[in-house]
């Protein structure tokens, strides 16, 4: 597996290095002191992995993930923890506080080897193929702004063309997905397809109600108000019992 290191203090990297030496699968191939070498690097030699601090001068190390078109694995290294909670917003494998623990830094290889085990190769390129549970987290970004959530708090997956709207709290930002590969990816046990344009998740549905034409009307905890097409329905009320 390649990767970058990006910190801007070079004994910090160099540290990390020598304590990489304990796992021959990672190749370091390179490394950057600030966001934007980072950012050049990644494009030219699209590593597997990058090592990325957060606090640098310039653009933070969140800056830099968000001005990526296609972000590797990261796993974040840094001296302050108060930046742990927006590590899991983005698309964190895991967060490793300076200086590195040899233990902590086995573990992220672990949860490298762990993501690495659920990916097959489709048209020459490693896709994840597995079913995502309810506990999965996946990472949303939309311009500037990344989430790396729970697909237990997402309550709908709305269809707007080629992308997706992704509803968690107040946030319902856009993806580049459709509608049929999400639904190939989430466990039907919590995520049904309840039209042609809406994928919702049966643990946030507060009410049901008859509705039109033989259907039924769902409301979630966010407010939204979903039809389920006469066809799901049957299928609905055999999974719910009703």
């Amino acid at each position: 597996m390649r990767a970058i290191i990006i910190d801007d203090e070079r004994l910090a990297r160099t540290e990390l290095k020598k304590l990489l030496q304990e796992f021959p699968e990672i190749e370091v191939i390179d490394e950057a002191a600030n966001a934007e070498e980072g950012i050049a690097k990644i494009d030219s030699l699209q590593p597997d992995l990058i090592f990325l601090d957060i606090q640098m001068p310039g653009k933070t190390g969140f800056d830099m993930l968000a001005q990526l078109e296609r972000a590797p694995q990261v796993i974040f290294t840094t001296a302050y923890d108060e930046f742990a909670l927006k590590a899991f917003e983005v698309n964190a494998l895991d967060y490793l506080l300076k200086p590195v623990e040899p233990k902590r830094l086995a573990d992220a290889i672990h949860k490298l080897h762990a993501a690495e085990a659920k990916e097959v190769k489709v048209n020459g390129e490693f896709v994840n193929n597995s079913i995502l549970g309810e506990h999965d987290q996946v990472f949303v970004k939309d311009g500037e702004r990344c989430w790396f959530v729970k697909l237990s708090e997402i309550r709908l997956f709305e269809s707007v063309g080629n992308y997706a709207k992704v509803f968690f709290g107040p946030n319902k930002p856009l993806i580049l997905k459709s509608l049929n590969a999400l639904e190939e990816r989430l466990d039907e046990k919590f995520f049904f397809r309840a039209n042609r344009k809406h994928i919702v998740n049966l643990r946030l549905i507060e009410k049901i109600e008859p509705y039109f034409n033989g259907g039924l009307l769902l409301e979630l905890k966010g407010g939204e108000k979903i039809e389920v097409s006469r066809r799901q329905t049957v299928k609905f009320k055999e999974m719910m019992s009703l």
